[in-house]
């Protein structure tokens, strides 16, 4: 028996695999593309609890440039976020330089609750 055969009704190449032969089946080659944070989340989140979205995405060749993307968004949104609650609550330069741990304090409070958001909204959503 052959080790590989064409089969030219579907266009396939076929590789024995003990008695049976199995179609030689490649992913679509993918850009890379860097993922942050928060693209890694989101790839744990979709792994464990939607994994058709999860096959659907890398068997097309689109999880990089969707994680990419996402991490571009979620990372925009939390910058964004912690720029206007930073505003409304008056966290400044000035008090930075006149009480630094206070700063501190208020500003590690905003980052909390932007990335809290931005978990709920597109990370876990």
């Amino acid at each position: 028996m052959e080790k590989v055969i064409y089969d030219e009704k579907n266009g396939l190449w076929y590789e024995l695999q003990g008695d049976y032969y199995i179609p030689c089946l490649k992913f679509p080659e993918e850009e890379q593309q860097s993922i942050g944070v928060w693209g890694q989340r989101h790839l744990r989140h979709i792994k464990q609890n939607s994994k058709v979205l999860y096959l659907n995405l890398l068997t097309s060749g689109k999880l990089n440039r969707y994680l990419s993307d996402l991490d571009k968004q979620a990372e925009e949104m939390f910058s964004r976020l912690v720029k206007q609650m930073a505003k409304c609550e008056g966290v400044t330069e000035q008090l930075k330089a006149d009480n630094q741990m206070e700063w501190v304090g208020r500003m590690n409070n905003i980052r909390n609750r932007a990335m809290e958001i931005v978990n709920a909204d597109l990370i876990y959503g």
